[in-house]
C-alpha cells in the first residue's frame, strides 16, 4: 500500500489521461494479451459521455479508473457480451436518453490498493445514476479465481460460494460488498478473460430514486405532511353542526398544508344520541343512513381545502348488511373505499357487524397508502400483504375506551412500521358520551411512527399528541427515507424475509 499520501482527487478523464491510462491497464491486465483502450477509443469515449469517465489520482498520479456508457438497456439481452455492449469497442451503443449506466471498465492499481478507493469511484456512479435519473447500473463482472476450481464446481455453485464467504474472488466479493446484486451468469461475456474461463456475472444496482417519465403535469410529493386529528366526542343536535365541526379541523390542517388529514374511527358517533331510545343494533343502522351524505360533504371538502381526506371509519349498510367502512376523499374529487376485516367481538355482539373482504393499497399524488382499521392493525398479514404492494404509509384510525385496548392498537400499530419499512398515522377519539350506549369512553393518544434506523428517530416516534386532549398533530414524513432504509438499513426486514419457507399472499 502506498504511504505518503498527500492528495486523493477524483477527476473526469481527459485525453492527457491516456498514456498514464494505458501504463495502468497494461500493469493490471497483466495476464490478458492487448487489454487496453487506443487513444481514439479514449477521446471518443469522453467525447460521447464525460460525465461517465472518471479517474482517481494520489498525489497527481493515476491510482485508478471506472468508466461508464448510458444504454437503453431494453436492446440487450441479457445474455449479451462485451464486445456487444460497447457495439464492437465503438461505443455506439451510448444514448444521451438510455435508461441503464453501464459499467465498462473500473480497476485500481495493485499498489494502491486497500485504501477503499473502489468505493468512492462506486459510490460517483451511483451518484450520477441517481443524478440522471436512471433505472440503475450494469456490467459483467469477472470472476478471476473461477479457474482455479472450474474442474471442480459450476459457476453457478462458484458464486453462490463467493456469497457465502467460502471462497474468496477479489472482484465479485467486493461488488456484492457495495450493493450490487448478481442476476445471472454469462457465458463467453469477455474474450481472452482465461481468469474467469471467459465466464462473467452480471451484477445490478437498482436505483431507489428513479421516477419514470411521465407527460401528466403530476409531480410525487417525496416529504409528505400528516394532519391528524384527536376529535373530542361531544353531543350535536344533527349532522350540519357535527359536519361544521369537521370542516373546523380540516381547515386547521390545511391551514398548514398538510396533504392528509386523517379523522378516528366512528368519528359521527355522537349521531346516535337521537335514537338512544332504540336497541343499540338499531341505533347505529340508523347512524348508517348519514354515510352517503358525510362522505359526499368530506369530498367536497377535500377538493376545497386541497387536500386528501382519510374519513376514519362510518357504518354502512351494503345488501342488508351492516359492515365498518372509511373513505379516501382526495382532492382530485375522486374517492376511494375501505372496509373493516375484522369486526371486535363487541361490534359483532352488540351491534351486528359484519367483517368486509377488501384489502388493497390506494395510489395517491403522496404515495401509495394503505387504510386498517382499529382491531385490523392487531393482525400483522394485513399490512404485510400492503407493504408487497409498495405501502410507503399505513393510516389507522382507531376507537379504544380504555387505555389497555389502546395500547394494544398503539404498539401493534409501531411494530408495523418496523416490520414493513413505512410510516404508521394512528387518530383516535377522546372523552365520553353519556347518552350514546356502548359508546360511554373513549381513551386515545394520536402518533405518527417510524421505522427504528439511524435517518429515523432512535425510539420509532415521529410525533405524538397529548393523550385524551383534543387537538391536531401535525408531522412531515420524507418517502425517499424510506426507500434507503430498503436498500441500505441496518436491518432490512422486507428483502431478509425467509419467503423459501413462508409466503403471505391474499386468496
Amino acid at each position: 500500500m502506498i504511504k505518503n499520501i498527500e492528495n486523493i482527487e477524483l477527476q473526469y478523464l481527459t485525453i492527457n489521461d491516456y498514456q498514464q491510462l494505458k501504463a495502468a491497464m497494461i500493469e493490471v491486465y497483466s495476464n490478458m494479451e492487448n487489454m487496453y483502450w487506443n487513444e481514439a477509443q479514449i477521446q471518443s469515449l469522453i467525447d460521447k459521455f464525460p460525465e461517465g469517465q472518471v479517474v482517481i489520482k494520489i498525489n497527481d498520479k493515476l491510482a485508478g479508473c471506472a468508466f461508464s456508457l448510458r444504454v437503453d438497456y431494453d436492446k440487450f439481452d441479457d445474455h449479451h457480451t462485451y464486445q456487444e455492449i460497447t457495439g464492437n469497442y465503438s461505443f455506439n451503443t451510448h444514448s444521451d436518453k438510455g435508461d441503464v449506466l453501464y459499467g465498462i471498465e473500473v480497476f485500481i492499481k495493485p499498489e494502491y490498493r486497500g485504501l477503499r478507493l473502489g468505493r468512492r469511484l462506486y459510490d460517483y456512479r451511483k451518484e450520477l445514476c441517481e443524478k440522471l435519473n436512471l433505472r440503475g447500473i450494469a456490467f459483467g463482472g469477472r470472476i478471476p479465481n473461477f479457474n482455479k476450481y472450474a474442474d471442480k464446481i459450476t459457476p453457478k455453485e462458484y458464486l453462490e460460494k463467493v456469497k457465502r464467504k467460502e471462497i474468496y474472488d477479489p472482484v465479485l466479493n467486493f461488488q456484492i460488498s457495495n450493493d450490487f446484486h448478481p442476476s445471472k451468469v454469462i457465458k463467453g461475456y469477455l474474450e481472452g478473460d482465461t481468469d474467469s474461463n471467459d465466464y462473467a456475472v452480471l451484477l445490478e444496482w437498482d436505483n431507489v430514486y428513479y421516477k419514470k417519465e411521465t407527460k401528466k403535469a403530476v409531480t410525487k410529493k417525496s416529504v409528505v405532511r400528516l394532519g391528524l386529528i384527536q376529535w373530542q366526542m361531544r353531543l350535536y343536535k344533527d349532522l350540519a353542526e357535527l359536519m361544521q365541526q369537521a370542516e373546523y379541523f380540516v381547515d386547521a390542517v390545511s391551514a398548514y398544508r398538510a396533504d392528509f388529514a386523517l379523522f378516528p374511527e366512528f368519528f359521527n358517533a355522537p349521531l346516535m344520541a337521537e335514537h338512544n331510545h332504540l336497541p343499540e343494533s338499531q341505533a347505529i343502522r340508523e347512524l348508517a343512513a348519514y354515510t352517503p351524505v358525510i362522505v359526499q360533504k368530506f369530498s367536497e371538502l377535500a377538493i376545497t381545502y386541497n387536500i386528501n381526506i382519510i374519513t376514519g371509519s362510518v357504518p354502512e349498510i351494503k345488501d342488508g348488511l351492516l359492515y365498518n367502512v372509511g373513505y379516501i376523499c382526495k382532492r382530485d374529487g375522486t374517492t376511494d373505499r375501505y372496509e373493516k376485516l375484522h369486526v371486535t367481538p363487541d361490534e359483532a355482539k352488540v351491534w351486528g357487524m359484519q367483517g368486509g373482504h377488501q384489502l388493497k393499497t390506494f395510489d395517491t399524488d403522496c404515495g401509495k397508502i394503505g387504510v386498517l382499521i382499529c382491531y385490523d392493525a392487531e393482525f400483522p398479514e394485513l399490512s404485510r400483504i400492503l407493504a408487497d404492494e409498495c405501502m410507503d404509509i399505513l393510516f389507522i384510525p382507531f376507537l379504544t375506551d380504555t387505555q389497555n385496548g389502546y395500547s394494544r392498537v398503539r404498539h401493534c400499530a409501531q411494530a408495523r412500521a418496523i416490520e414493513n419499512e413505512c410510516y404508521v398515522a394512528i387518530a383516535g377519539s377522546v372523552g365520553n358520551l353519556p347518552k350514546v350506549n356502548n359508546m360511554d369512553i373513549q381513551y386515545a393518544q394520536s402518533m405518527v411512527f417510524t421505522p427504528c434506523d439511524f435517518s429515523f428517530p432512535a425510539n420509532g416516534i415521529k410525533a405524538e399528541a397529548t393523550t385524551n386532549t383534543e387537538m391536531i398533530l401535525i408531522a412531515d414524513v420524507d418517502l425517499d427515507l424510506l426507500k434507503d432504509l430498503n436498500q441500505f438499513g441496518s436491518v432490512r426486514n422486507l428483502k431478509d424475509r425467509r419467503t423459501d419457507i413462508f409466503e403471505v399472499r391474499k386468496l
